[in-house]
């Protein structure tokens, strides 16, 4: 089984092992590359979920503002002082007030999400459903479904990162986590839109 330089690269860029190991598990995965991330991460070998544990209490603020019209600024933590400064980082930073800017998230994680507003969510999908003349043993597993899409796009990891459809923005901050070498956490953001009071 042959796998390619370029997903050999990208496997070891996102996981954080050497270039043997990720061609290793690209050729046990038949070279399916989410196979073998998946397999990875099963095995607790990628750096960045090993990261994700320590402490990120440095970093930098960064703003983006769209045409006069949109304004973002978002905190985003590292580790230490010396990646805060440096420009890669920066630019990490400044995507995600990009993204922040273009796709409008009202929440960082999943974890974010007040159980009231799920809870909310819930009982207008099954109410909906009683109404539609839905099975009443189908109702829980529907509802379920449409909670996890009501909120997709309200949620910033989980979004479609702006610059790459193929990736959500959990895989880029991730991504950047293997390059630098340290845990990065999105702490908070505030968008503001001229005209629009929440």
């Amino acid at each position: 089984m042959s796998v390619s330089i370029e997903e050999i690269k990208k496997l070891k860029e996102l996981s954080g092992i050497g270039l043997t190991d990720a061609k290793a598990a690209l050729v046990d995965a038949n070279g399916d590359f989410d196979k073998a991330l998946e397999v990875l991460r099963k095995k607790g070998l990628t750096k960045a979920e090993k990261k994700g544990d320590r402490e990120a209490r440095e970093g930098v603020i960064d703003s983006y503002v769209h045409g006069n019209r949109i304004g973002v600024i978002v905190e985003v933590n590292c580790e230490t002082d010396f990646v805060a400064r440096t420009d890669g980082f920066k630019a990490f930073a400044h995507e995600i007030a990009l993204q922040v800017a273009a796709m409008a998230p009202q929440y960082i994680s999943e974890e974010d999400i007040p159980d009231e507003e799920v809870e909310r969510v819930k009982a207008e999908a099954k109410e909906r459903l009683a109404q539609e003349g839905k099975p009443a043993e189908m109702i829980d597993k529907i509802v379920e479904g449409q909670v996890k899409k009501h909120f997709a796009d309200k949620v910033l990891m989980s979004q479609t990162y702006v610059k790459d459809e193929d990736k959500i923005v959990a895989d880029f901050v991730k991504e950047n986590i293997a390059k630098t070498g340290e845990n990065l956490i999105i702490r908070q953001f505030k968008r503001i839109e001229l005209g629009v009071v929440e």
